[in-house]
């Protein structure tokens, strides 16, 4: 098995279609992979469709945007394999979808205050697909670059961080209610990228609510990172997924299968029955 298991489409913060998507796993000869839109559900089934097409099984997967109000710092959870419904999960994120898209138009509306050259229905055909503005669609308004180049870093630096006319952030979600509802809905939680969001001292109450696994390859993450995330797998009985968390034009220059997951979820996922 050859899988990558963080993946994201333009149902949230991804460049690319579904079907653009599978066709590149397809040429990278993946046989496994897990789209993880961030906190919407709504392209797993148009990407197993198109999985179908190009012979990959495509795992129903979800990113959901949470926050560790305990120390506060953003965390990011991973869910995969839970009830094609996903009950529990769209109880928890639908508000949060809400909230992003109102402070999206919140954010366009200070730009336009400030003289720059935005519209709000060029903005809204970019997210024609998500049916959710994010920030990725109203730096795509604004400049023709791609995410890893320095003029589109300083710009989005300069309106969305610190003191910048756009650095509002909204309400995420509780880690912990992240991790209740994917296991409500019979899923696998992981957390997402631990180095990137230094979030590993969360890991030990995640587990007692359910935490299933750890993201392990993926391109923050350093050797350390790798050596940390395999101890606290190995001390809690934690399973380790990766994936190149690609988003294309709107992510860091990685392609698609440029970090692979273990096999540890598959295994489990083999013997256990959930639909796919």
């Amino acid at each position: 098995m050859k899988a990558d298991l963080h993946i994201h489409s333009n149902y949230s913060d991804g460049s690319f279609s579904v079907e653009e998507l599978l066709q590149m796993a397809s040429k990278k000869g993946l046989t496994h992979v897990s789209l993880v839109d961030h906190d919407t559900v709504r392209g797993i089934e148009p990407a197993q469709i198109a999985g179908k097409k190009y012979g990959i099984t495509v795992i129903p997967g979800i990113e959901i945007s949470a926050y560790d109000f305990s120390r506060n710092r953003k965390v990011h959870i991973l869910g995969y394999a839970f009830d094609k419904e996903a009950t529990q999960i769209k109880r928890l994120c639908n508000p949060l979808l809400s909230r992003r898209h109102e402070n999206s138009l919140w954010q366009i509306h200070q730009l336009q205050k400030n003289y720059f050259d935005i519209e709000f229905i060029e903005v809204a055909k970019k997210a024609m697909t998500s049916g959710v503005i994010y920030k990725q669609h109203i730096m795509e308004a604004l400049v023709d670059e791609p995410f890893n180049t320095h003029y589109y870093k300083k710009l989005y630096k300069k309106l969305f961080k610190g003191n910048g006319i756009c650095a509002r952030d909204i309400e995420y979600v509780d880690a912990i209610s992240a991790v209740r509802a994917i296991k409500a809905d019979n899923g696998y939680a992981v957390l997402a990228h631990p180095g990137q969001l230094d979030s590993y001292d969360l890991i030990p109450e995640l587990v007692k609510n359910g935490l299933d696994g750890i993201e392990s390859n993926h391109i923050a993450h350093t050797a350390e990172d790798r050596k940390r995330v395999a101890q606290y797998a190995n001390e809690y009985s934690l399973f380790q997924t990766g994936g190149s968390d690609f988003h294309g034009r709107y992510g860091c220059q990685v392609e698609i299968g440029e970090q692979l997951s273990p096999t540890q979820l598959f295994e489990l996922v083999l013997t256990n029955s959930y639909n796919i």
